[in-house]
Formats: structure tokens, sequence, C-alpha cells
């Protein structure tokens, strides 16, 4: 598959999706329309769309690749998605009910009502700053792959194709914003499903597998192993380990996070916002698991024809991250590869777009007070919000050249890890919120916590071998930020005063 070829592919896809969205708001680019989709949308396009957000070109990418890591990671992240799937179920029972009643445009609203005005602009903080640096190193991953098989032959600085990305997300996106990103999100899905599937015929075609030689070839062979059991003080893939942080990770980055909340809040009600997040989990699921078996496929592939990971160009060290795109564009025929571009391709612009969305949503609402009654009528008022959405898409431009300069470790530990610090206090936040009804906080040193506890959790982490006998943290860490910064909100709290 030559450079000009994948170019082409990718002009054509973009050229859809940006008259999807001049068709889409054409009749309404209103601020009701970007920010909640005009509360219309039908829960089967959310959920389906829900999940090319979720999934990301991460998990397009990495997770397969991490499956024949040297650490020895195998099917490890199964468990992680487990923890995923109980995660949302909390979300859909707990969290969707109570933005629901509130009427919530931005989900971060919860805590100026509950806990005060510091509060909630610390809590919509963090969200800018988390969603930001994840969403930005999810689109890093594919910038990398854009460079090295397009841009490189043509030889395109790399900071040119990143503003390319981004100039192309933002011309379908800044117009119609979620009331877009509902439809152009689930033909971006429909992408991703169908290629992960017909990737793993082609590769089964390759290896002359039928369906059940497939299935008994991944389990016998040495990249299948899902549960972890041993040594839980010092593995980080133990079992309990990655449940526990799958069910709060995806609290944090789902639950309390406005990207995905506000697909959910756009539906018409919570049943149908509900139906939506079932729905969503268990094809979750099951796609995950068979990102997984691509990746052991994509080994197997790799070792009979003497394929070697690719090295990174900056570091010298093998890359899993680049095994899969190395055989699909150099390996496979043309239409194997033309199904892996279309599917990184979705897998990694459904969450970049629907994070600036959300971005500019969270901004727009939660310090500019565009939801406001009184500044609905305001002049120039969508010509502010296209201005937020340019300077996100600026912002994410800095942050992935900056992390393309320090990177040194796959893209998929990076992304939890620092969600791991940069979430961790909002669980703090709503635990408080939630299950504290009769203390309040001293709301002026809220900001102060949320950046105390972060810190004092990554001191813990980083001499947890020396404090608790040799154990070592890995997705569960979030746990322990959130638990850090809801006793610290305790320490600053005082009854509350019954009028």
């Amino acid at each position: 598959m030559t450079p000009f070829t994948i170019l082409t592919i990718i002009v054509i896809y973009f050229g859809l999706l940006i008259l999807i969205s001049n068709v889409i708001s054409k009749k309404d680019h209103s601020n009701d329309a970007f920010f909640k989709a005009n509360k219309n949308s039908k829960w089967y396009l959310v959920a389906f769309g829900m999940i090319g957000t979720a999934l990301s070109g991460v998990t397009f990418i990495s997770v397969p690749g991490e499956v024949g890591s040297p650490n020895g990671e195998q099917f490890k992240y199964f468990q992680f998605v487990l923890g995923n799937a109980i995660g949302f179920i909390i979300v859909a029972t707990v969290l969707l009910p109570l933005y629901y009643r509130m009427n919530l445009t931005s989900i971060y609203e919860y805590m100026e009502k509950r806990l005060g005005h510091y509060s909630y602009k610390a809590a919509a903080s963090i969200f800018l700053l988390s969603r930001t640096i994840g969403s930005a190193f999810r689109l890093y991953l594919v910038v990398i792959v854009l460079q090295r098989y397009v841009f490189d032959y043509y030889n395109v600085p790399f900071s040119f194709t990143v503003l390319i990305s981004l100039g192309l997300i933002f011309a379908y996106t800044y117009k119609g914003g979620l009331k877009t990103i509902i439809i152009t999100d689930t033909l971006q899905t429909l992408f991703l499903v169908s290629s992960v599937f017909f990737t793993i015929y082609f590769i089964c075609d390759s290896l002359d597998y039928n369906a059940v030689q497939a299935f008994e070839a991944i389990k016998e062979s040495n990249y299948s192993k899902i549960f972890f059991f041993d040594d839980f003080i010092g593995s980080r893939y133990h079992f309990v380990k990655q449940v526990l942080g799958g069910i709060f990770v995806t609290i944090a980055m789902v639950g309390l996070d406005q990207d995905l909340m506000q697909k959910n809040l756009s539906c018409k009600n919570i049943g149908e916002a509900q139906k939506n997040m079932f729905s969503f989990t268990a094809i979750f699921v099951v796609i995950n698991l068979f990102f997984l078996s691509v990746g052991a496929l994509l080994y197997l592939y790799a070792g009979k024809n003497g394929i070697e990971v690719p090295l990174d160009t900056i570091t010298g060290k093998p890359r899993t991250d680049l095994l899969f795109p190395e055989i699909a564009f150099h390996h496979l025929t043309l239409i194997p590869s033309i199904v892996f571009l279309l599917g990184l391709t979705a897998a990694t612009f459904a969450t970049t777009d629907s994070a600036l969305t959300a971005l500019t949503t969270s901004f727009c609402v939660d310090f500019l007070g565009m939801d406001k009654a009184e500044n609905a009528n305001k002049p120039n008022i969508v010509r502010t919000r296209h201005l937020v959405h340019i300077s996100f898409s600026l912002l994410m431009f800095l942050v992935i050249i900056i992390f393309n300069e320090i990177n040194d470790a796959s893209v998929v530990s990076m992304i939890f890890k620092i969600a791991s610090y940069t979430y961790g206090p909002l669980l703090g936040l709503y635990a408080f919120g939630l299950f504290v009804k009769s203390r309040d906080v001293r709301d002026k040193l809220v900001p102060f916590i949320c950046v105390l506890a972060p810190a004092l959790t990554f001191y813990l982490s980083q001499h947890s071998k020396v404090f608790f006998g040799n154990y070592v943290f890995d997705s569960e860490l979030i746990i322990i930020n959130g638990f850090i910064t809801f006793l610290l909100l305790l320490a600053i709290s005082r009854k509350r005063k019954i009028a």
C-alpha cells in the first residue's frame, strides 16, 4: 500500500465526514445543538457511536501490540475490561439518574450546587486538563503511524502532520458539535467494528485457519492467558488490581467525564440513556475480546513469516504499537490494508472529535456560562464558541508536540497512568458530595486539595516497595488518589449548619 493510496483514502474519508457535518449543521448550529444535540438523540445511535469514542486508536493498535509484549502481558487487559463493565453499570445506575434529575448540561454543575463555586471550577479544570492530555496522547499514536507510513515519504514535518489532523477534525465539528458527532461517530464506529472482524478474517485466511482453528491456535499459543492470580504484592497484572482499577478508572473517565456523559445527556430521558449504557457495555466487552484476539493472531502471523516488531525511530527499542500497521501496510494485500486504515482512522478521530466537542462545551458552560438564560442572546456568542473550539485544537497540538519529545513508554500504559493522577481528585470530590451529606467543605481550599492529593499519590507510588513491603501499584492507583482526596476533604470540612 503506497503512501499516495493511504493519503487518498484519508482525504475521501474526511471529505465524507465534512459533507455529513455541513448537511446536519446547515439547519441548526446553535449552542443547544452543539452542547446537547437538542436533547433528541436516539439511544441506539448514541450506544453504537460511543464504542468508537471509548475505544480509540490506542485500543486499535496498542492493545493488540501489548499481547506479545516482552513483559508477558498476554490477555491481561481483559481483566481491566471486566472492571470497566462493572464501572459502566455503576455509572448507569448511580450517576446518570443524578445528572438527569438535575437537568445538567455540564456534569460539573453538580459540584457548584453541592460543594460550592471553587469546587465546581476545580472539577471542571481537572476535566479540561485530563481530557486534553488523554485525547492528545490518543491522537499522537495515530499521527505517528501516519507520519511513519505516509508523510515521511513526502518529507512533511511531524508538527505539520499533527496540524493537518486537528484541522480536519475542527472542520467537521466546529459548527454542529454534539449533534454532528452523534451521526459521524456512528459511521466511524461502523468502520471500526467492521475492520476488527475483517482483520481477523484476512489474517486467518493468510494463516490458513478457519474459525475453529483460529480459536484453538490462540488458545494454545503463549499469548492468551487472561487471569493472573500470582504475586498480589509484586505483580501489576494481578486480577484484583486490574478489576478494581478498571472499575474506578471507568467511573472517573466515563461517569465523571463530560465527554462520554455529554452523549448520554443528549438522550430524551433517563430510561433511554440507561438502555444506551447497558447496550454499550455488552458491545464494549465483546469488541475488546476481539481486539486481543487480533493481537494474538498478529504475533502468530509475525512468527510464521519472520516479521520483527518495528523499532522506535528515536529510542531504537521495539515498539509493539507499530506491529499492527507494519503487518497491515507491508505484509497483507491492498484490501486488508484499506480495512486497517479505515478502522484506525475511525477509532482515533471518533475519540478526538468527541473530546474537542466536550472540552469546548465544558469551558463555554463552566467558565463562560453560555447555558445561563441571561447569556443566551448575547451578540457573537456562537463566534465565541468557535474561538474556544480553535483554542482547544491548538492546545492539543502543543501537547502532542511536547509528548513526542519526551515519550518513552507504550501509549496505552501512559494514558492510564496519567489518568490515575488527573482523574483521581474527581473520584474524591464526587464521593464526598454523594456520601457525606452532613458536612460542607471549606470551598476555597478545594483547588489546593486537588493538587495536593495527586502529589501525595505520586510520592506513595514511587516509594510503595519501601512503605508497603514490595507492593507495586498499577491501575488501582486511581483509588488511592481518590481516597486521599476524600480524606483531605473530610479534614477541611465542617458540620453543616441547619437553618
